[in-house]
C-alpha cells in the first residue's frame, strides 16, 4: 500500500501540486473574502490536472501490471486524494488563524474562518469525494463527467450554505456573531464536518471498489 501511494506521489503527481496548498492557502489572508472558494480551487485546478496527468502517463495500465489487488489500487488512490485534501485544508486553516488575528475588526458578510467554517469545508470535501470517486471508478480513466458532476455539486452546496448563512440571522450569528466566540459550538461544528467527510469518503471508497471490480481492463 505504501509503495502504491508513493508511486502516485513520485511518478504521477507533479511536485507543483504539492506547493499549490500554500499558494491557494495564502488567499485566506484577503480580509473579508469568500473563503469557501479556497478549498474549491483544489477541485478546479489540482484534481483535473492530476488525473489528466495519470491518464496521459497511462497510469492505469502500469498499475494493472503490479501484483496487487484492485481493492488496494483503489485504496491507494483514495489515500492520495485524502492526503492532498487534508494538506490543502490544513494549510488554509493555518492562514485562517493569521487572518483572524490580523483583521480582528473586519465585518464579515461571508463566512469568517473560525472553526465552524472549516466544518462546512470538510462537508464540501466529503460531497466531492462521494460523487467523484465512485463515478471515476466506473472506468478508472475517464474523469471528465465525474469532475463536472462533483464540481457542480460542491459549487451548489457552497452557494446554498453561504446564501443561507446570509439570509438566516441565527446561522449568521453562529458563524460570524456571538456564536463565533463559543468554542464548544465551533468545535462541535468542526467535528461534525470531519465526521461527515470521513463517512462520505469511506462510502465512496467502498462503492468505488465494487465498481472497479467490474471494470474489464
Amino acid at each position: 500500500m505504501y509503495n502504491l501511494v508513493m508511486k502516485d506521489f513520485k511518478l504521477g503527481i507533479n511536485p507543483w501540486f504539492l506547493a499549490m496548498p500554500f499558494l491557494l492557502g495564502a488567499l485566506m489572508l484577503i480580509p473579508g473574502w469568500i473563503y469557501l472558494l479556497v478549498p474549491q480551487y483544489f477541485f478546479w485546478i489540482s484534481v483535473p490536472n492530476i488525473f489528466g496527468q495519470f491518464k496521459a502517463q497511462n497510469d492505469l495500465m502500469l498499475t494493472m501490471t503490479l501484483p496487487v489487488s484492485k481493492k488496494d489500487k483503489v485504496k491507494a488512490r483514495v489515500i492520495v486524494m485524502v492526503i492532498l485534501e487534508l494538506l490543502h485544508i490544513g494549510v488554509a486553516m493555518i492562514f485562517g488563524l493569521f487572518t483572524i488575528h490580523l483583521y480582528p475588526n473586519v465585518d464579515y458578510l461571508f463566512f469568517a474562518p473560525h472553526m465552524g467554517f472549516w466544518g462546512v469545508c470538510f462537508v464540501m470535501l466529503g460531497i466531492f469525494n462521494i460523487i467523484f470517486i465512485p463515478m471515476f471508478y466506473k472506468t478508472a480513466y475517464k474523469y471528465g463527467a465525474a469532475m463536472i458532476a462533483s464540481v457542480v455539486a460542491t459549487l451548489l452546496f457552497s452557494i446554498g450554505v453561504q446564501w443561507l448563512a446570509i439570509q438566516n440571522s441565527f446561522i449568521f450569528d453562529t458563524f460570524n456573531g456571538t456564536g463565533a466566540d463559543n468554542t464548544m459550538l465551533q468545535l462541535t461544528i468542526l467535528l461534525v464536518g470531519i465526521a461527515i467527510f470521513a463517512v462520505f469518503t469511506i462510502v465512496s471508497y467502498n462503492i468505488a471498489i465494487k465498481r472497479f471490480e467490474k471494470v474489464d481492463i
